[in-house]
């Protein structure tokens, strides 16, 4: 069986259906998202609308859960962590209806299943939390502990929007699927992985597929709320995750 595994959309709907493209090319079965559908890009109304019509298997990422919460801690919150990402949920809000709102709030936080007869656990940012960090390089101890607790054989995770892996002394995989719609990559092209299973093992590959990023930064340009430049420049030429 061979799955495609997607997270970290960002409302960029262009990124997004380029990597449909590369995902039937590929002859993906199943596709899972990892999270993080809406928040801060290009099409937030239409990337939403877009992944409730499809078949998928999709987890809560942490900005699916502050878009569903939104209110004002949320927003206090933001403002004092990433005043420009404050600035853009107050604008999404806009395009995320009641509906809307309860589907990312329905999203469960992580998953854990067998394929071929692998466990597999899908996480947004990892088993412990939905917003920490597992980016390339970090001490293999640290992974460890980060998973400890867990029995998966593989771990998927995003939200760092960098993709990673790594193998660790229990025998456990542990991958960063990295970002369809805000890559933070020095060539920033939309990364996810595709995994063949079969007879209890797996294979995982990450797949890098180019999008027109100068439409889509001009979209999150226009949506002209405090700090969209920076987020539009973010797509084309990323130099921090977080603003």
């Amino acid at each position: 069986m061979k799955i495609a595994v997607i997270s970290d959309i960002h409302a960029n709907l262009i990124a997004l259906q380029e990597v449909i493209k590369d995902i039937q090319n590929e002859g993906c079965e199943f596709v899972f998202c990892l999270g993080d559908i809406v928040l801060a890009g290009p099409q937030p109304k239409e990337t939403l609308d877009f992944v409730k019509e499809q078949n998928w298997t999709i987890i809560q990422g942490n900005t699916d859960k502050l878009i569903a919460e939104y209110g004002p801690e949320v927003l206090e919150m933001m403002q004092e962590k990433y005043p420009i990402m404050a600035n853009a949920i107050v604008d999404d809000v806009n395009y995320v209806d009641g509906e809307g709102k309860d589907f990312l709030s329905n999203l469960p936080p992580m998953l854990q299943m067998e394929i071929e007869g692998v466990k597999v656990l899908f996480v947004h940012g990892s088993p412990r939390a939905n917003n920490e960090d597992i980016l390339p390089n970090r001490p293999l101890s640290e992974i460890e502990e980060i998973i400890e607790g867990t029995d998966a054989a593989l771990i998927l995770c995003g939200h760092t929007h960098v993709p990673c892996g790594y193998q660790t002394n229990s025998m456990q995989t542990v991958v960063n699927v990295g970002s369809v719609g805000r890559p933070m990559t020095p060539t920033p092209l939309s990364c996810y992985v595709v995994i063949d299973f079969e007879n209890g093992t797996f294979n995982v590959k990450h797949k890098f597929v180019d999008y027109d990023r100068e439409a889509a930064a001009d979209l999150v340009r226009n949506r002209n709320f405090e700090g969209a430049d920076k987020l539009a420049e973010l797509l084309t030429n990323p130099v921090v995750r977080h603003v």
